[in-house]
């Protein structure tokens, strides 16, 4: 059996060492090593992603490999990867390491300097056991392997104010109402308000979990609040200073403990970070960063990206960002924000309505946002674009329970950005009525100085007859002039004069406002002339 090796080693000199010793065992296939945490596990999600039978038997981890520590980085490998046997490559044999390396779920520890004869052993062993676990889980059922149970999500503000907490909130309620099972999770530790926005009251935090070594089904029963819509509340403490207390280690194992018992994940990172925020974005399926279309907000989400790239978290092409509080007549808008921080940008944009969520925000009841909702719709179809909503399957298919919020959960996906389109419409709709008044406006004046015109051209030539038979020039002039005029612009000033050779005729009529006899005072002059031929006079 041929045994496919991964190494994880940071140093060059390490990295050389342990590839040529791999290279020296029989029936194994060593990779090229990977440098550092992110790129081990990117490389094993990718592996993952195309087959269980994709990913190596033996994966060796160094202990400098950075910059997650190499027990907690074993620790989330045991728990996204269980077919994989991971060994640890260390100089400290003491004991505690050794315990600490068996808790985290490492197969066996190889010491420093490395000897063959040791590396086989651990290996050998190593692949057996991940021989025997894959035959357990069936090598036919990838989708066994979709991760360690659950969806986690990873939502940031890039500064604060920006609508974290509703975004986290609105999440969760759409994947639970689609019949998911939800743990939603409030790691902004110094002043996160999900309690506050589902008016919860409730003494155990986060913090409380921070101390547990191994965190099972009967503490996380204890540590959790189920709230009336079915979701499970993990908050945070009351006592700010209590954050500190929860470590990048302790996050990982109480998010690893989480999606291992529920479909979806949702945790509120707040906008500040921190060691325990930092893990939860790395560690996450999805990270959203939250941003409103202004320029102070754009330039923190640019700040917060490079962040993440410097401490190798989260690159910028697998952040998705969510534009909140857009409006149409907004300078910056999505493509900008794309362009300026290189990530994604989601398409479903928040619009600015924040009139729909102050009375069930006062009232910390934010379960009950109205499903007609912009806003709620907006969020929704964020769940959607993300993956957390399942679409209920007709005929023999799986059918989830009903939840009370099904029907906004249905009006999401008849709708998809109905809501959105009604929102720019109502917006644009008093621009179109006066864009339409100001045309029928100018097609009034334009006809009315058409009328003027003519009107004038027939006064000038009734005016130019009555001169040849020594009549009545003016009240030729008027009578013809009012003759080619309708009733709503009757009244307009027609008066005719000899110029010279010629028969000038002037009409000064009124032009309505909106509807013909409706005259605000506004006029157009319209004149023509007639040749005065034999002249008694």
């Amino acid at each position: 059996m041929t045994i496919r090796i991964l190494p994880a080693v940071g140093d060059p000199d390490a990295a050389r060492a342990l590839t040529t010793l791999l290279g020296q065992l029989a029936d194994a296939e060593p990779a090229p090593p990977v440098p550092d945490s992110t790129a081990l596990l990117d490389t094993l999600a990718r592996l993952a992603g195309d087959s269980l039978d994709e990913l190596p038997e033996v994966v060796l981890v160094h202990e400098r490999i950075g910059p997650v520590p190499a027990l907690d980085l074993i620790r989330d490998l045991v728990m996204r990867f269980p077919a994989v046997g991971v060994v640890l490559i260390t100089a400290d044999t003491s004991t505690g390491v050794l315990t600490a390396a068996m808790d985290c779920g490492a197969r066996g520890i190889v010491t420093l300097p490395l000897g063959y004869d040791a590396l086989a052993e651990r290996v050998q062993a190593a692949a057996a056991w991940s021989a025997g676990m894959r035959r357990h889980l069936g090598s036919g059922t990838p989708e066994l392997y979709a991760g360690p149970g659950g969806t986690v999500v990873a939502v940031t503000g890039a500064k604060g104010g920006v609508g974290t907490t509703v975004t986290a909130v609105q999440l969760a309620l759409a994947a639970r109402a689609s019949g998911r099972t939800v743990a939603l999770v409030d790691l902004d530790l110094q002043s996160g308000d999900i309690a506050s926005y589902l008016d919860v009251q409730f003494r155990r935090s986060v913090a409380d979990l921070a101390g547990i070594t191994d965190i099972n089904p009967r503490v996380l029963q204890d540590a959790v609040y189920t709230h009336d819509s079915g979701m499970g509340l993990l908050l945070a403490p009351a006592e700010g200073e209590r954050g500190e207390e929860v470590t990048d280690r302790v996050a990982r194992q109480i998010l690893g403990a989480l999606r291992s018992r529920h479909d979806v994940v949702i945790v509120d990172c707040g906008s500040h970070m921190n060691s325990a925020t930092a893990a939860a974005v790395e560690v996450a399926d999805h990270a959203l960063l939250l941003v409103t279309p202004d320029v102070v907000a754009v330039r923190a989400a640019k700040r917060m990206v490079r962040l993440w790239d410097r401490l190798q978290i989260r690159k910028a092409e697998e952040t998705l960002t969510v534009v909140n509080r857009l409006s149409r007549g907004t300078e910056i808008q999505p493509t900008l924000v794309e362009r300026v921080t290189g990530t994604r940008v989601a398409r479903a944009a928040v619009p600015a309505a924040f009139k729909e969520l102050q009375s069930v925000v006062d009232a910390g009841r934010l379960q009950d946002l109205d499903a007609r909702s912009s806003v709620k719709q907006a969020l929704w179809a964020l769940a959607g674009e993300l993956g957390l909503v399942t679409v209920q399957e007709g005929g023999g298919g799986r059918r989830r329970k009903p939840s009370p919020d099904r029907g906004a959960l249905s009006l999401w996906r008849k709708g998809g950005d109905r809501g959105a389109v009604t929102l720019e419409f109502a917006g644009m709709f008093p621009l179109l009525l006066v864009v339409m008044a100001l045309l029928w406006e100018c097609v009034l004046y334009g006809y009315t100085y058409s009328l003027a015109g003519n009107a004038a051209d027939e006064a000038a030539r009734a005016a130019t007859a009555a001169y040849a038979v020594h009549g009545d020039v003016p009240g030729a002039c008027r009578s013809a002039g009012a003759r080619h005029l309708p009733g709503s612009w009757s009244g307009a000033e027609i008066r005719c004069g000899q110029d010279g050779p010629l028969m000038k005729a002037t009409v000064r009529a009124q032009v309505p406002l909106f509807f013909p006899g409706v005259n605000p005072g506004w006029h157009v002059d319209g004149s023509a002339g007639a040749a005065l031929e034999g002249s008694g006079r």
